[in-house]
């Protein structure tokens, strides 16, 4: 099966940005990908409906030209970190394919608002690289975060908010038995087949689903060897054992089904994929 060939990076800022850009090109580095950085600007106009009908001309004007000059000095600072990452390690730039056969990049940058056009762009990307939201504190990256996974059909890898320098040495997979769960796994091959050590880590399996051992035997036909190992949740923290098991197997990289139960009740109730992307300090690649 064809390995992974381009990456879609979303850089917002320079914030949360950095970690996500940096993430997307070791990825790049370990898989001579070409890696495209997306910084999305706001339309102007969009913050109109916001600002209620109460408020003069004058002053929906002067909002859309804050919200110009913040979008305008928000890109420009993007593009100055893309140039400045890429200067340093000489990476080639450019967006014609087939492109060099060491990892390439390019930077895209568009108006709009951010979770539609990564929903769009991602469709024509093999992985979609996202910032870690914090919580409930950045609705603008969960929402992102949400429209990649759910609209864009492709596999999203969830950046933490510290660069990493390498990735999926030792590899987890949080196995269920699930549509989700599988959908992740045949997206994470390109890195499985890479790893030193893939385990397989174990909370619970419904009943009629493919068990750890098929996953397992399944690996085995592409050439990859797996561990199995429980994990024990106390109460139903499965979230929380999931982590902690990928601490105790110095795993790099988690792969996960995402939402494997109703999304809104995930979202209401709390839920493992929640909960993993709430606290892991570890690259997690989702798939849904």
């Amino acid at each position: 099966m064809p390995g992974l060939k381009t990456i879609l990076a979303v850089v917002p800022d320079t914030g949360t940005g950095l970690a996500t850009m940096e993430t997307a090109l070791v990825v790049g580095r370990d898989h001579n990908c070409h890696v495209r950085v997306l910084h999305v600007r706001p339309d102007p106009a969009s913050a109109v409906p916001l600002v209620g009908e109460a408020m003069s001309g004058a002053m929906v004007d002067e909002m859309m030209s804050v919200c110009e000059r913040q979008g305008t000095e928000r890109a420009r600072d993007v593009r100055q970190m893309f140039d400045q990452v890429c200067g340093r390690y000489a990476i080639p730039v450019t967006d014609e394919p087939p492109g060099p056969p060491e990892m390439s990049v390019a930077f895209l940058e568009e108006q709009g608002v951010e979770d539609d056009k990564v929903a769009l762009r991602g469709r024509m990307a093999d992985l979609i690289v996202v910032g870690r939201p914090k919580g409930d504190e950045e609705p603008a990256l969960q929402a992102t975060l949400n429209a990649a996974l759910m609209d864009s059909g492709r596999p999203v890898l969830v950046a933490p908010r510290n660069p990493v320098t390498g990735i999926a040495k030792n590899c987890a997979i949080a196995w269920n038995g699930s549509a989700e769960a599988a959908r992740a796994v045949a997206a994470a091959l390109p890195f499985l087949i890479k790893a030193r050590t893939v385990t397989i880590l174990v909370a619970d399996e419904e009943e009629g689903t493919p068990s750890a051992q098929d996953l397992e035997n399944h690996l085995a036909w592409h050439g990859v060897t797996a561990e199995i190992r429980r994990v024990v949740p106390s109460g139903s923290a499965v979230g929380a054992a999931l982590l902690k098991a990928c601490n105790d197997v110095s795993a790099d990289l988690l792969v996960m089904g995402a939402y494997t139960h109703s999304r809104l009740r995930q979202l209401i109730l709390g839920g493992v994929t929640r909960h993993v992307l709430d606290h892991a300090e570890v690259p997690v690649l989702l798939s849904h």
